[in-house]
């Protein structure tokens, strides 16, 4: 027998390969084809089953679409959008209903639209259809038919017409100016707004409006840009609507240095309106340089100020002299702080910012005090500025705390109470500074913090934060002075702010524990007084609304009615009362009493809301101040 070679096996076993392989791939085409064929039958089959199972299919969309009030909105744009799919448009018609067919039933969504109306939008799912291949989707609109006009104008060329001037509500819209200047923002809600007018190369404008302003559902906002900075970032446009300093202290900082008056609780001071770069802390309110990585090359300038607060306000014989209570941060005699006072007088031609008196420095952790002669605008209302400057650019650091802002006939100095005549001895309310103190504008006041701060938290983050969301709601401890003659107050508890008496035996109802005054232009139809409260525990609170005259006139009102529980008169004028309902959640709880102003009709009146010790050792009692109203 022939021996094979190693050369001849290999070529067998090749040839073997190659029949095998051949063979598997026949195998493997067949078994694909029929795997193939198998799912095309599957696919098929279900499509099938689909159709007969009316899984995928088309149905009908209905609803009514109705407003707040339950009243039929015709004439409606309804538009049922699905992916990968052609937008459906139906209208409502005058009953306010609406049918839309041949809509596949999967996820759509539904949006509802009419001009003068906020749009909505509600979804429907395949699994809402019912058996007759029906899904229901009503909406409710609400009227947005308000709207927001005005014309800019260009005061870098003349007056004339300012386009492309980007104005804008955030989310509730926005729109540009034209070449006329006027703008139109629509759709709207009549509520509280901020506005911003914005273009390339002019100084942004922000403007506020609030519910009240919508007259017939518009508001006519005309702006001027391209003005003067008077203040830095701040034209005289910025400037017309700055908040008001109706009173003659504002205290910063939370150390007690001569508690109460100078208690942690009773710092309101940055409640204020600031600009730059400014921190609460213990010892003031801190106004500081801009001084992040990409500013240290700002420019040294000792004519505008680099961080400042400001308002607005009259100035009389009795205020001329503003006095602050300053201490300084990373700076020291060889390197002091630079600050100043500066004035505005927006009634001017040509509104500038006049130093009062020269630029001041301080270089010390100790507290003194400087004061400002404001006589040449006595009798006029005007912007003042305190404010501290950059002396040099590059890394500097530098910090103005201020711990207090005084205005007085004459200078104030240390922890001393503003000076002058009591309106009635022991109240440290002098008759100098209730007259000189401004009528307020507005007239609804509530205790009620949006957002609260405790004990705890950081002086620089939490109050600053609790304070400043204060000016969003018309708080009274914003908006109104407090006097804390003998207790510091609860600021932030949620049934409201709270006044309230030390657990003493000594009983007077005469001089209050603490109060809260402001000044109001008392007139028909803005002459009753609503005060809404509540008290704890089963004591009794002893508390008086007082008007105070310009001639210094003092009357301690009586209520012209009340809801309390209990509550008579007592003694001085003063009224006790328990009542232990109301809080967050039920705002229809509080007790209300009702004061008659109209014998002040025409006069301009300071109104004084105090409690009082009315009896020996029951402990805190408390004056819950949930909301005032003058109307």
């Amino acid at each position: 027998m022939k021996q094979i070679g190693s050369n001849e096996l290999n070529s067998v076993f090749n040839l073997l390969n190659v029949i095998l392989t051949m063979k598997l791939i026949k195998i493997l085409r067949s078994f694909v084809f029929v795997a193939l064929m198998g799912t095309v039958l599957f696919s098929v089959n279900s499509c099938q089953d689909d159709d007969e199972s009316g899984n995928i299919g088309f149905g009908t969309v209905v609803g009514t679409v109705t407003d707040a009030d339950g009243t039929p909105v015709s004439d409606v744009t309804v538009t049922i959008s699905g992916v990968n799919e052609e937008d459906i448009t139906v209208t409502s018609g005058t009953d306010g209903t609406y049918t839309a067919d041949n809509v596949s039933m999967k996820t759509h969504a539904v949006k509802f639209s009419k001009e003068g109306w906020l749009t909505v939008s509600v979804t429907v799912t395949a699994e809402k259809f019912d058996a007759n291949k029906v899904v229901a989707a009503n909406a409710t609109l609400v009227n947005a038919s308000a709207k927001i006009t005005g014309t800019i104008i260009d005061a870098k060329n003349g007056g004339t017409p300012l386009a492309d001037v980007t104005v804008s509500v955030g989310p509730a819209g926005s729109a540009t100016s034209g070449s006329d200047g006027k703008y139109e923002i629509g759709n709207m809600v009549a509520a509280d707004y901020t506005i911003t007018f914005t273009k390339a190369n002019y100084v942004t404008i922000t403007k506020a409006i609030v519910k009240d302003d919508f007259v017939d559902g518009v508001v006519s906002l005309d702006v001027q840009m391209g003005g003067q900075e008077l203040l830095r970032g701040l034209t005289a446009d910025d400037l017309s609507g700055a908040d008001k300093w109706y009173y003659n202290e504002y205290r910063g900082g939370g150390n007690a240095d001569a508690y109460p008056h100078w208690d942690w609780a009773c710092d309101y001071m940055c409640s204020l309106t600031f600009w730059g770069n400014w921190e609460e802390q213990w010892e003031g309110t801190t106004l500081r340089i801009r001084n992040d990585e990409d500013q240290r090359s700002n420019p040294a300038d000792l004519d505008v100020f680099d961080s400042y607060t400001y308002g607005s306000k009259l100035i009389t014989e009795d205020n001329k002299i503003m006095s602050l209570r300053i201490r300084t941060h990373n700076a020291d005699e060889a390197s002091p702080a630079y600050f100043g006072v500066q004035v505005i007088d927006l009634s001017a031609a040509q509104p500038t910012a006049v130093k009062v008196g020269d630029t001041k420095t301080w270089g010390s952790g100790n507290y003194t005090d400087f004061d400002f002669d404001l006589s040449d605008y006595v009798g006029k209302e005007v912007i003042i500025a305190v404010g501290i400057y950059r002396q040099q650019t590059g890394d500097y650091w530098k910090q103005l705390v201020l711990r207090a802002i005084r205005f007085a006939d004459r200078k104030v100095e240390n922890w001393d109470w503003l000076p002058g005549t009591d309106v009635v001895d022991g109240w440290k309310l002098s008759i100098e500074t209730a007259r000189s103190t401004m009528p307020h504008i507005k007239s609804s006041f509530t205790g009620i913090s949006p957002i609260s701060a405790g004990r705890n938290v950081s002086m620089s983050d939490g109050y600053p934060v609790a304070y400043h969301a204060w000016r969003d709601v018309a708080h009274v401890g914003a908006e109104w002075s407090f006097v804390p003659l003998r207790k510091d107050p609860e600021v932030f508890p949620s049934e409201g702010y709270i006044i309230k008496t030390r657990n003493t035996p000594d009983v007077d109802t005469k001089v209050p524990e603490s109060y809260l005054y402001a000044k109001f232009s008392i007139a028909s139809g803005h002459n009753q007084l609503t005060f809404s409260t509540r008290n704890f525990g089963s004591n009794y609170t002893f508390f008086k609304i007082t008007a105070i005259q310009d001639n210094g006139t003092v009357t301690h009102l009586t209520p012209q009615s009340n809801t309390a529980q209990e509550a008579s008169a007592a003694n001085d004028g003063c009224w006790k009362f328990k009542h232990g309902d109301g809080g967050a959640g039920n705002p229809e709880g509080y007790a209300s009493f009702v004061y008659d102003l109209s014998q002040f009709n025409g006069e301009n009146v300071t109104i004084v809301l105090g409690v009082y010790n009315g009896a020996a050792n029951t402990g805190e009692n408390k004056l819950v101040i949930h909301t005032i109203d003058l109307n």
